[in-house]
Formats: C-alpha cells, sequence, structure tokens
C-alpha cells in the first residue's frame, strides 16, 4: 500500500463529500445574494454591511470550500489543511446563524467540527 492510498480514508471521503456540498450550496445561495433574488428578506440585518457583499464573502467560502473537498479526494496533504480551514470557516459560518436556524445551525456546526476531528488526528489513532 503506498502512502497515498494509506492516506485517503473513508473519513476523508466523508470530509470531502461534505464539503462539496457545502460548498456546492454556498455559492448557489451567494450568486442568489449578489442578484438581488426574492429568496431572501429584503427588511433582513446581515452580519457585513449588506446582502451584496455577504453573498461575495459566501462565494468565497464556498470556492475554498470545493478546491478543499477535491484536493481531499486526491489525498494530497493539502487537502487536509485547506479541508481544516473550510470546515471551520463553515463551522463559524454556522454559529453566525445560530439566531435564525438554531437546530440546522447546531446539526451543521457538529459535522464541520467533526469534520475537523477526523482530519487533525493521526493516522495512528483508532478511533
Amino acid at each position: 500500500m503506498t502512502t497515498h492510498e494509506s492516506r485517503v480514508t473513508g473519513w476523508w471521503v466523508f470530509a470531502g463529500i461534505l464539503l462539496g456540498i457545502a460548498g456546492f450550496l454556498n455559492i448557489v445561495w451567494g450568486i442568489a445574494g449578489v442578484s438581488n433574488s426574492k429568496f431572501f428578506t429584503q427588511n433582513s440585518t446581515y452580519i457585513v454591511s449588506g446582502l451584496h457583499t455577504w453573498g461575495w464573502i459566501t462565494i468565497i467560502i464556498g470556492a475554498i470550500q470545493i478546491i478543499a473537498a477535491f484536493s481531499l479526494f486526491s489525498g494530497g496533504g493539502f487537502g487536509r489543511v485547506i479541508g481544516v480551514f473550510a470546515a471551520a470557516l463553515g463551522a463559524l459560518a454556522a454559529l453566525a446563524g445560530t439566531g435564525t436556524t438554531p437546530f440546522w445551525s447546531i446539526c451543521v456546526f457538529a459535522l464541520c467540527v467533526t469534520v475537523i476531528y477526523q482530519l487533525c488526528k493521526s493516522s495512528g489513532d483508532v478511533a
């Protein structure tokens, strides 16, 4: 077994799939925010200056998450680092949305923390 094959585990695939889905959805929601979609309410307040700015930030986070997903699938060490970074961004974004959708935000936060843990543990750990 080569080092490439031993690094790509089921948890790396799981993390890659989660980050790919999150990245795709963040890009779609970001495009909706930038294009003044009727999906978002008009009188909402945002953490950042406005809906357009938040849309661009969401698109950038989504692109980082998709890059991390593909890098994890390829088994590169860069995938582990960028995967942890992308999952941390997802966790922070989930905590920022706790006021509007508490149950969903807590579930997303828990998944992001699981991804971070699995990508950070050494290959010799069993659990």
